[in-house]
């Protein structure tokens, strides 16, 4: 155990803000003001899956199309007038329709409650042990914004914010909150109301085979409870902050490093 945390500390100092790229986390870091790290946060988290270079692309040209103000965009976003901007854009199982409702149930976030945190603040109580609830009650919420019948909502928009309660990892949701609720060279800090123990660790296929090897899983399939086994088993190591090793693990994997 001793030999793995020493593993574990370096390689999250190695992983500092210089070694971010490829990763979509540099979008947020092309910004100052705290409402476009938000705003550009929950877009880069939701588009977080598939193919690094992939990703990375579809990313640029969003940020190109909202004029690298993505606040400003979003707020004064018009979902009739400027769906048609995102024609052409799709994202493995994201249709143009799909990303053009994500904006706008985004403009109705900051036009009804001025930020993404002051909605999730409504579901975030302190006796849980995690944010599997609030992330359940968060996503649903937002999904209800797109003000279309539960059973004409598209699989690609289902897949944007999926249900912990469901089973699902939510690996990119807990990507997004990670970014908002860490403070680091990488991680921003920006919603301090929520302990750090609280988070969960994003994990998708290549993220639980290398918690496989590292003994911190034995569970087979990627769910929310084989990310809050990890998350535990990370706990042994920093119990205050066990997220901190989320992007040296990722990164592990997708750049083919020894651990």
């Amino acid at each position: 155990m001793n030999s793995l945390k020493r593993k574990l500390e370096y390689h999250y100092r190695y992983f500092d803000k210089g070694q971010i790229s490829p990763d979509p986390l540099e979008f947020l870091h092309k910004y100052t003001d705290p409402r476009d790290i938000e705003s550009t946060g929950i877009i880069s988290s939701v588009f977080a899956y598939g193919r690094v270079e992939q990703i990375i692309s579809v990313l640029e040209r969003l940020n190109g199309i909202m004029d690298f103000q993505p606040y400003e965009f979003i707020l004064n976003y018009n979902h009739e007038e400027d769906a048609p901007i995102f024609k052409g854009i799709r994202h493995r199982f994201y249709t143009p329709e799909d990303i053009s409702l994500l904006f706008y149930i985004l403009h109705r976030v900051y036009t009804g409650y001025a930020s993404l945190k002051e909605l999730f603040l409504l579901y975030f109580f302190e006796a849980d042990s995690n944010l599997k609830e609030s992330i359940s009650f968060f996503s649903r919420n937002l999904i209800s914004l797109a003000g279309i019948p539960e059973k004409e909502v598209s699989p690609g928009l289902s897949f944007m914010f999926p249900d912990p309660l469901k089973g699902s990892a939510c690996k990119r949701m807990n990507l997004f909150l990670r970014w908002m609720v860490r403070h680091d060279e990488l991680d921003f800090g920006l919603w301090p109301e929520i302990p750090k123990d609280r988070l969960v660790i994003p994990v998708d296929t290549h993220v639980a085979r290398i918690c496989r090897g590292l003994g911190l899983t034995k569970r087979g399939n990627v769910s929310w409870q084989m990310a809050e086994e990890i998350t535990e088993n990370l706990k042994k190591f920093d119990h205050h902050d066990p997220v901190k090793y989320d992007f040296a693990i990722c990164h592990i994997g997708m750049r083919r490093m020894d651990f």
